[in-house]
């Protein structure tokens, strides 16, 4: 990180309420729990976004309002605006390659066929910190679900409640 450039954290997910509570906005969340409940949020950039100074750090945190697959339309131009180093992007996400609840982290690499991913990639470059957190994958559960539809498929209450404690342990 670069100590005197602000650093920005993104949450992918899909805007609207059509999208609330589905595996793929995995990120919305884990985002909103890092702002105040009470934030006024300004849309700039084609984000959602909110910042605050933690320890001497200005914290630019960002929901892309491109939806999943343009993604990297919103971070390049946050970052270009604000002047944000590669290095000072963090990225949070769902995997469906990791077991629910699973947190992994790791700075730059492949997509793994992740659409947000993959468009931030192409836009801004790959070597960035990524929170990926687990949301299992269909056969986990033995289910014969399209993955496409499994991300855009809900939380079950069971599910939601193991993904806000796993979010609870996510350090920024």
């Amino acid at each position: 990180m670069q100590e005197n450039k602000p650093i920005l954290i993104v949450g992918l997910g899909n805007p609207g309420t059509k999208y609330d509570r589905t595996r793929h906005n995995v990120g919305f969340v884990a985002v909103r729990h890092f702002v105040p409940e009470d934030a006024l949020w300004r849309k700039e950039h084609d984000a959602l976004t909110y910042s605050l100074n933690m320890n001497g750090h200005r914290i630019i945190f960002a929901l892309p309002q491109t939806f999943m697959n343009n993604s990297g339309k919103a971070v390049a131009e946050i970052m270009a605006f604000y002047k944000i180093p590669l290095e000072n992007l963090v990225v949070i996400h769902d995997d469906m390659d990791l077991k629910l609840g699973t947190i992994k982290e790791k700075t730059g690499g492949s997509s793994a066929g992740h659409n947000g991913i993959k468009s931030i990639d192409t836009a801004v470059g790959s070597e960035y910190h990524r929170i990926r957190i687990g949301i299992g994958h269909p056969r986990d559960f033995a289910l014969q679900i399209d993955p496409a539809d499994w991300v855009l498929g809900r939380f079950t209450d069971a599910e939601k409640k193991v993904i806000d404690e796993t979010i609870l342990k996510i350090k920024l």
